[in-house]
């Protein structure tokens, strides 16, 4: 993994082939103690698994992709948990070799042979909360 500071703490994060992309972004974040930022990426994966919430159940519908996929768009923020750690939440669409598109809530890809990510950290603390009614985390603003 490679890294450089673009600014005012915005960064690029350069992921290399066979690096696990949601582990590696939440370990940078910790790092870099990062508390609130917005993050954009590009790249491909040789294998990922993507989500899909399910209200009834309370957890996230596991969406195997298990074919090379190019990350056509990649969206999200880090916040800080409950646990007092980054909190990623990140949304992908990933487009197939025949044109065909997947997406949903990135839950992990094996980065091959790389991935982009711009990360611009925000000038407040984003708080992420469990939230029990429904069964996920979501950023607080109020926090």
């Amino acid at each position: 993994m490679k890294s450089r500071l673009l600014g005012e703490r915005s960064f690029i994060l350069v992921l290399n082939d066979g690096e696990e992309a949601f582990q590696a972004i939440g370990r940078f974040a910790e790092e870099k103690r990062i508390i609130g930022a917005s993050l954009t990426a590009i790249g491909a994966f040789s294998h990922a698994t993507i989500g899909f919430f399910d209200f009834a159940t309370k957890t996230y519908r596991k969406i195997p992709v298990e074919e090379q996929r190019e990350a056509l768009s990649a969206i999200g923020d880090i916040a800080t948990g409950d646990d007092g750690k980054a909190s990623l939440h990140l949304d992908v669409v990933l487009g197939l070799a025949d044109g065909s598109t997947r997406g949903g809530h990135f839950i992990e890809g094996m980065v091959h042979p790389a991935l982009e990510i711009i990360v611009r950290e925000s000038p407040i603390r984003l708080r992420r909360r469990k939230r029990p009614e429904l069964g996920i985390t979501l950023t607080d603003p109020e926090a």
